[in-house]
């Protein structure tokens, strides 16, 4: 198992997105660009119309004052005068026209910009929940694997020797040692008692009492050694206070799996550095004004990018019944969504991840 943040989902790059961002605000400006055009020309038209409707009428004036000479060229200015107004006409018509259709095309390309900017924030969502859930795939894996630690097993099958407790100890310590992205490692009786732990120096948790803790409760009834618990992130009193995320095997007789049950092993994973890398590390630009989070199955955030509101705010997102998708608030701020979809046997917890851009 890698001792580092965990196996990496590939990222999803910025480039196509800035580039598409660049293509619409090229087509933006060109089709005002035009439609500028179009409407400094028909003033044009309509200017040089109104001088030749004004002719016309001056040539009105002057045939009727040459009398009955002057007859056919009044002819000649009524017809200028209706060509004038033909000409007005259709001018108006395709200023109307055009200004219509390029502001139609202005709306598409916003809302082609807008959907192409949701669909892009529905897959940094995705980006972010697969990140954690590949790497705590790999948490379970690990307390599995160390419930069947011969030094763990014999410490659980002995918890009052002295000898026992030690080579435990130390073993997680090791352990330790390798996987940086652990807090604490706690070996409990069945009654709840802390008997061993790999970090004593700094963590004096042994003889304390996990009974209580709804992890320990469902660690208690696991039906094999190839089954685990997920508990949830949680600040640990024991810890310090910290922000992790503790996962939990039986130990069993013999380290076989369906040997009897003899204990409990904990491991209590480093949520808030781990995951703050994981949030901040989501590739959104400075433009977006984006706050990335991870969210339980309550809702309740349990990551963000701005390190605001960790394990005590509660957000409303509108699924309307799907897994991912994207909407904009009453505020006008664009959220993204997508639910977990799991990784190899972890199932994940029904957490999502959430991007919310400002407006």
């Amino acid at each position: 198992m890698s001792a580092a943040l965990g196996l990496k989902a590939k990222p999803i790059a910025t480039e196509p997105a800035d580039d598409d961002s660049d293509i619409s605000a090229l087509i933006n400006r060109l089709t005002a660009e035009v439609n500028q055009i179009a409407v400094d020309k028909t003033k044009s038209i309509q200017q040089i119309t109104n001088q030749m409707k004004m002719l016309a009428l001056n040539a009105l004036i002057e045939s009727s004052r040459a009398g009955a000479q002057g007859a056919g060229f009044a002819v000649v200015a009524q017809e200028v005068r209706g060509v004038g107004q033909q000409v007005e006409t259709i001018a108006r018509e395709l200023e109307s026209q055009l200004t219509k259709r390029t502001g139609d095309l202005v709306a598409s390309i916003d809302r082609m910009s807008q959907r192409s900017r949701g669909e892009r924030m529905v897959d940094l969502s995705l980006n972010a929940i697969e990140l954690i859930d590949r790497n705590l795939y790999e948490r379970t894996c690990d307390v599995r694997w160390w419930a069947t630690d011969s030094a763990v097993v014999d410490c659980a099958a002995s918890p009052s020797a002295a000898a026992a407790i030690s080579h435990a100890s130390q073993r997680l310590g090791v352990i330790l040692g390798a996987y940086t992205v652990y807090l604490d490692l706690w070996l409990c009786d069945l009654d709840g008692n802390v008997i061993a732990n790999g970090r004593a120096d700094r963590f004096r948790v042994v003889g304390q009492n996990v009974a209580h803790t709804k992890w320990f409760r469902e660690a208690r009834t696991l039906r094999s050694g190839d089954d685990y618990v997920a508990g949830d992130v949680e600040n640990q009193p024991l810890l310090g206070n910290a922000q992790v995320a503790t996962y939990c095997a039986s130990v069993r007789a013999g380290g076989q799996a369906h040997g009897a049950p003899i204990g409990v092993l904990a491991i209590h994973f480093d949520w808030e550095a781990q995951a703050c890398a994981i949030v901040q590390g989501v590739r959104v630009g400075d433009s977006d004004k984006a706050r990335v989070l991870l969210v339980d199955s309550n809702f309740r955030i349990i990551a963000a990018s701005d390190g605001q509101g960790i394990l005590s705010e509660r957000i409303s997102i509108s699924l309307n019944g799907q897994r991912s998708g994207f909407y904009h608030d009453r505020s006008g701020a664009l959220v993204a969504f997508h639910a977990t979809p799991g990784y190899e046997t972890y199932r994940g917890l029904g957490w999502y991840g959430v991007i919310v851009c400002g407006t």
